[in-house]
């Protein structure tokens, strides 16, 4: 983040100045805004360097590092972290345990986060009919219970893998 001009550090001849009750006081010259700010005994504050005029307010340069710190961590609270999820099946996986992966699945799909679906393909399992290994795939996938987009399953060192996430 660039620094924060305060006082005597802000260079532009001519400023927009917010007076410290909010009032809009103006374009003022940067020597009457610094006196404006004197006699409130608060420092003049740069908000924004690249308006034309800049603008500036009269307020606690204490205060305005916690407001800006504090609007820091909010925004940084609001950012939510979608995670790639894998989840692993073999083509003789048994309907239950599909089922048991697929609420599971749907417990991701519901936090947000996207699943990577391998299809465990062990030694001469790779060279199967691609028809069927996709069947196989398909399987856990209608199990799930949410609304899913899938990508086209793609073939990788394991076996098959598809990306699905919410709909």
């Amino acid at each position: 983040m660039a620094t924060t001009r305060i006082n005597h550090q802000i260079t532009a001849p001519e400023l927009r100045v917010i007076g410290a009750g909010g009032e809009n006081l103006g374009v003022i010259s940067l020597k009457d805004a610094l006196q404006a700010a004197h006699e409130a005994g608060l420092d003049l504050i740069e908000i924004s360097p690249k308006a034309l005029p800049p603008v500036a307010k009269i307020m606690d340069y204490g205060k305005f590092q916690y407001d800006e710190n504090k609007k820091q961590k909010t925004s940084k609270a609001r950012v939510v972290i979608t995670e790639v999820k894998n989840l692993q099946v073999k083509i003789g996986t048994g309907e239950h345990d599909l089922e048991l992966k697929a609420k599971k699945a749907s417990e991701w799909l519901k936090e947000g986060h996207k699943i990577k679906v391998d299809l465990f393909l062990p030694g001469r399992a790779k060279y199967l009919d691609q028809n069927f290994l996709k069947e196989r795939l398909e399987r856990i996938l209608k199990l799930i219970p949410v609304d899913i987009k899938t990508d086209e399953p793609k073939k990788s060192p394991k076996g098959l893998t598809v990306i699905i996430e919410k709909a």
